[in-house]
């Protein structure tokens, strides 16, 4: 199996520490809003790479962490614009998250830990750097020396002078280095805020995701995951203040990040009008063409939103999903994935070549005739698009588009114009069909009776 390794910008075999205990960590969302495009990207993405990795080593041989930042400033300033409580706010948010991420077929990682739950782990944390000389108090403040750091930068292969020009660099008259970055800060007496050595205050964002990952993960581990805007400075902090908490220890030995979203082949950004949220975007597609559309982009390469492709991923969901509601009432023979798509997976998780071959296993399956070469072609096709996470739904439902409380007027409009064509009212019977097809119901007679679907 091969990865690209940030770390060693290359692809390179993954040999994992520990084969029976495969361990990785993926960056979560900070929870204030509703997620947008960006926050769906990247959990599909290493929620392959969870379904290939208990693939090749077992389920109970892989733990997954995804953390959730419920202590942010970002949260700060929703209270204050909102007035509604930190708790509220971020209660809502993570449940609307989890939710999006159901529908998109994501599987809960093995640990979701909410920040607020580790902070005694991030005090402690701060100790050992301050013990060995990597971090200093001033103004109430912790911050981590990045000059006691002689190759400080390695992950994201910057200089200091690039790294202060390309990030937000918060500037401050108590820092030794303006690149030094924050363990620890005072909070005000109504601000979210944690008795510490150091007063009244509240974890940096980096110092989180560091305590979590050495507690659930231990002080090396495999894989650490997230979009490529986190490189700098959010990663490159974490590996520093790790690997000088722990001396002789690796912190992530492979680290895999996604490419960049763009809307439209521009950055998304609310002041362009091209900011979607997740459930924005639901609204005018099913959650599983979304998910087929992320992956029609190898994740290592910037990806493209737009509506088009939203539209062309449906198509190709009706493509499989109609081949599957040919043989709907054969059951699938007992099969294991296929081994080009598994191999495609594999080498760096080639999404797109595995479609590919998601599309000739459905070929083979509509060119199959007899029942038992049928049972053998969809459960081929079944076990494979499971490692992509697709084909999970019945395919009548599938077509029925989530019609909810809809279905049931539909239905009653077929009993009518079956009840019509029996008294021979065939311009009523067409009538019917007419209006049905005009809201996108297409009507299906067979020896069975009549069968829809949305178009």
């Amino acid at each position: 199996m091969y990865l690209f390794n940030t770390l060693k910008r290359r692809k390179e075999e993954f040999v994992p520490l520990d084969v029976n205990n495969v361990r990785m960590y993926v960056c979560g969302p900070t929870v204030y809003d509703r997620a947008h495009l960006g926050n769906a990207k990247t959990p599909v993405t290493f929620d392959v790479l969870f379904r290939v990795l208990r693939h090749k080593y077992g389920a109970e041989h892989v733990t997954y962490v995804s953390n959730i930042t419920d202590v942010d400033d970002k949260i700060l300033n929703k209270h204050k614009e909102t007035g509604r409580s930190i708790r509220e706010i971020t209660e809502q948010t993570y449940q609307w998250y989890v939710d999006d991420m159901a529908k998109l077929n994501v599987l809960p990682p093995n640990y979701r830990p909410r920040a607020t739950e580790y902070i005694g782990e991030m005090i402690k944390l701060v100790e050992r750097l301050l013990a060995n000389g990597h971090a200093y108090e001033a103004e109430g403040h912790v911050l981590f020396d990045v000059d006691s750091m002689p190759n400080y930068g390695f992950l994201s292969g910057r200089t200091q002078k690039e790294m202060l020009a390309g990030a937000r660099i918060e500037v401050a008259d108590y820092k030794k280095n303006p690149a030094d970055f924050v363990l620890w800060k005072p909070s005000e007496a109504d601000q979210p805020g944690w008795n510490s050595p150091w007063g009244y205050g509240r974890p940096g964002w980096h110092l989180e995701c560091s305590a979590m990952s050495s507690k659930l993960l231990g002080n090396s581990f495999d894989i650490h995951g997230g979009g490529a805007d986190l490189i700098f400075p959010h990663h490159e902090n974490e590996c520093a203040q790790s690997l000088c908490a722990y001396p002789g220890e690796s912190f992530a030995r492979y680290w895999v990040h996604g490419g960049m979203l763009m809307v439209d082949g521009v950055k998304m950004s609310k002041s362009l009008g091209n900011f979607y949220t997740i459930d924005e975007v639901l609204e005018k597609a099913p959650a599983e063409a979304l998910r087929l559309l992320f992956l029609t982009t190898h994740y290592h390469q910037p990806f493209n939103f737009t509506f088009e492709g939203l539209e062309q991923a449906k198509q190709n969901l009706d493509k499989f999903y109609n081949a599957l509601l040919r043989v709907k009432d054969v059951a699938p023979a007992e099969s294991a994935a296929d081994e080009r798509l598994v191999q495609a997976l594999e080498d760096d998780l080639n999404t797109p070549l595995a479609l590919s071959i998601l599309h000739d296993l459905t070929n083979r399956l509509n060119k199959a005739e007899s029942a038992s070469m049928q049972a053998k072609a969809k459960g081929v096709l079944l076990k494979s698009a499971e490692l992509l996470g697709l084909l999970r739904q019945n395919p009548e439902s599938w077509f029925k588009g989530g019609a909810g409380d809809e279905a049931a007027e539909i239905e009653a409009l077929i009993a009518k114009r079956t009840a019509a064509k029996k008294n021979k009212d065939f311009a009523l019977a067409d009538k019917i069909r007419d209006e049905l097809k005009v809201r996108g119901i297409l009507l299906e007679d067979g020896p069975q009776g009549t069968s829809w679907k949305k178009v």
